[in-house]
């Protein structure tokens, strides 16, 4: 599921742009992409500034704009986020408009970031003012391409985008793993709406999982949790609108429809129907439409043959069974993601609070009087040091904190997991896709020879 929200850029281009194609962000800039530009910020700023110069800047002092797409943990890899972004750009500006999207991975969940030039490439219109602001903003359009977009992908979509007081779902994806009862109930409860069938069995499944429930429709206040060991019940808009009653019934869906079938649209084959008028009346289009299905059916036979599927009843199951490899690789993935993510803020944290360490430590050699001058001198790096502290601390309570080699080498052994992981995830998306082409193709193929078989037993009735 994602969400997006937009803003307009007036003087901060180049830097909003640096700060999106930021390499620590984006896999050292492998997860960039850019249209009518270049993917360096610099030099896509000033390729944005030519048009301007060249075109103005149509009926206002806007130079960008910059939308934020953000995914649910879980749901996407990053080149699948990259994807579904570029997809928005190109039905959003019809490439028309130069732009460069970013997605980043150095959070608990992926986003893009994709900013472009608010100066039509032809015609130096403005975007702001392509639409009437009043009856259907450019924010508004832009949510539901996106929405549309994520339904293609299989994806879930916010039914109620107005969360009032309501916490975002990726305000929780940032919280810290299990430095809270939230966090320790998210988790728990992420395991259940996985595994549950309908909202009755999450019920149930919380319950068998020492998680206790307590689910009233007609209150106000319809859902509220309690972890074995927990004080108090946690209400369920508490900890996010993603664990309310709606959004959970809707996550149930997609992650049994992930089990259960392999796309949740039809894939256009190219089978063609004879049954229609125009091939009954001319016998030479109908043998060429029937030489065409042939070619088509040699490919379903070859698809068959490559996924070693031994018959047409075998399809759908090795489509099920395909669809639930790629929903495993895809929790796979993001939890490296977030053990890379989590560990390389701590390798920051650390290499800070040794930078500022002789800092601190000369400070305590210093009287009393001088420290204080001394603090106000060093209060910039005192405070980042005493921030690196606490994360440290945090992450490992017990003081026992592992060198920057142990932990870069434990990182590199997970991008290289990650790495391993994309590619067998690769591999079996274009496996799924194959086999539900196959599918739909022999689908169609039959209901066409059971449509001309009933034309033909008319024709013979009517004799």
């Amino acid at each position: 599921m994602a969400t997006t929200s937009v803003h307009s850029i007036y003087v901060t281009q180049s830097k909003a742009l640096e700060y999106i194609i930021n390499p620590e962000k984006t896999e050292n800039g492998l997860l960039v992409d850019s249209f009518a530009c270049s993917n360096d910020p610099k030099l896509a700023a000033q390729m944005f500034e030519a048009v301007r110069n060249r075109l103005g800047t149509g009926r206002g002092n806007i130079l960008a704009q910059h939308i934020h797409q953000n995914f649910a943990p879980g749901e996407v890899t990053p080149e699948e986020a990259l994807q579904i972004g570029l997809e928005l750009c190109r039905k959003l500006l019809k490439n028309e408009y130069q732009f460069v999207i970013a997605t980043h991975v150095d959070k608990a969940h992926v986003h893009n970031h994709i900013i472009f030039n608010n100066t039509n490439l032809y015609n130096g219109k403005s975007f702001c003012y392509l639409e009437d602001r009043k009856s259907n903003p450019s924010f508004q359009k832009i949510r539901e391409m996106s929405d549309e977009l994520c339904r293609e992908h299989q994806l879930s979509v916010i039914e109620n985008p107005q969360l009032g007081k309501g916490q975002k779902w990726y305000e929780w994806s940032q919280d810290k793993e299990g430095q809270s009862w939230k966090s320790k109930l998210r988790y728990e409860l992420d395991c259940v709406i996985m595994r549950s069938d309908t909202f009755d069995d999450f019920l149930e499944k919380c319950k068998a999982n020492n998680i206790e429930v307590v689910y009233n429709p007609n209150h106000k206040i319809d859902l509220k949790f309690r972890l074995k060991g927990q004080e108090r019940f946690t209400r369920a808009k508490t900890i996010g609108w993603y664990y309310e009653t709606p959004q959970i019934k809707k996550r149930i869906a997609n992650f049994k429809r992930h089990r259960e079938q392999s796309i949740s649209y039809t894939p256009r084959t190219k089978i063609i129907d004879t049954s229609s008028e125009k091939f009954q009346e001319a016998k030479g289009l109908e043998r060429w439409a029937d030489i065409q299905n042939m070619k088509e059916a040699a490919r379903v036979i070859d698809i068959l043959t490559q996924y070693k599927i031994e018959s047409t009843d075998a399809v759908q199951p090795a489509a099920i069974t395909a669809s639930m490899h790629r929903a495993k690789l895809v929790a796979e993935l993001n939890t490296l993601q977030n053990e890379i993510t989590g560990i390389s803020e701590t390798i920051e944290a650390l290499r800070v609070f040794q930078k500022y360490r002789p800092i601190m430590q000369h400070m305590k050699t210093l009287s009393d009087r001088k420290k204080k001058s001394y603090a106000e001198k060093y209060a910039h790096e005192i405070e980042k040091y005493k921030a690196a502290g606490s994360k440290l601390k945090a992450a490992y309570p017990d003081g026992k904190i592992p060198s920057e080699e142990t932990l870069v080498k434990q990182r590199n052994i997970w991008i290289e997991q990650r790495e391993r992981s994309n590619s067998e995830y690769q591999s079996v998306k274009a496996e799924l896709k194959d086999i539900d082409y196959a599918r739909q193709a022999i689908d169609d193929y039959l209901q066409m020879q059971h449509t001309v078989s009933e034309q033909k037993k008319r024709e013979g009735d009517l004799e």
